[in-house]
């Protein structure tokens, strides 16, 4: 069936598994880069025509029109063409063998939708609108990613490492006040680069559970 209706979010593991993208123009650069930034490593690109910054990508390139049935043969695959006949027998084939696709701006052909993405580092923040507005989705990414600086990805190495601390000493890191740790002047503290005392500080809001 098509996108309908309330949406359920998930990450996908893409590294090892087989992705195709049909279409090689402007569009498909784009969801190319989503994919290769996302962890996938085997990807296979269908298209009469490619772009070039697609020569360049890490990606196997078949320069044909999409033969059918061959998208039921992928983990997942991306349409990314303005041929709406192509669009259709690609969904066909993928949804009739239980492969999730993706169609630029065709929810009519897709069994998932794809977020608007902020990405630092390991942390990726997601925003959609159920495929209603995706000019919604990409003005709302633009202002989050204005707020979110370096600083975030030291704060989510600081976390990360006094969590691995707490563990390596034998002790639980659950119900530890990490929420008010957060809510304290750690960012602050990161954006003037004192990191040694948003370190300090993390540390005296964690132990004050313990006091």
């Amino acid at each position: 069936m098509p996108v309908d209706g309330p949406q359920y979010p998930v990450n996908l593991v893409l590294r090892g598994r087989s992705v195709l993208v049909v279409g090689g123009g402007a569009v498909a650069v784009n969801k190319i880069e989503g994919l290769l930034v996302g962890g996938a490593d085997t990807v296979t690109v269908v298209a009469p025509d490619v772009d070039d910054r697609i020569r360049d990508m890490p990606v196997t390139i078949e320069e044909r029109p999409y033969a059918s049935p061959e998208a039921a043969d992928h983990r997942l695959v991306v349409t990314a063409t303005d041929d709406g006949a192509v669009n259709r027998r690609v969904f066909l084939d993928a949804d009739g063998a239980g492969v999730w696709v993706n169609s630029a701006d065709d929810p009519a052909n897709c069994s998932f939708t794809l977020p608007a993405r902020v990405r630092r580092g390991p942390i990726l923040i997601t925003i959609a609108t159920g495929g209603h507005s995706p000019a919604l989705a990409t003005w709302l990414r633009r202002r989050f990613e204005a707020e979110f600086g370096s600083e975030y990805d030291d704060l989510l190495e600081i976390l990360s490492a006094e969590r691995e601390r707490i563990k390596a000493e034998g002790r639980s890191t659950e119900g530890l006040p990490w929420q008010e740790a957060l809510d304290s002047e750690m960012l602050d503290l990161l954006r003037s680069n004192r990191h040694a005392e948003a370190l300090d500080l993390l540390r005296t809001c964690l132990s004050s559970s313990s006091a």
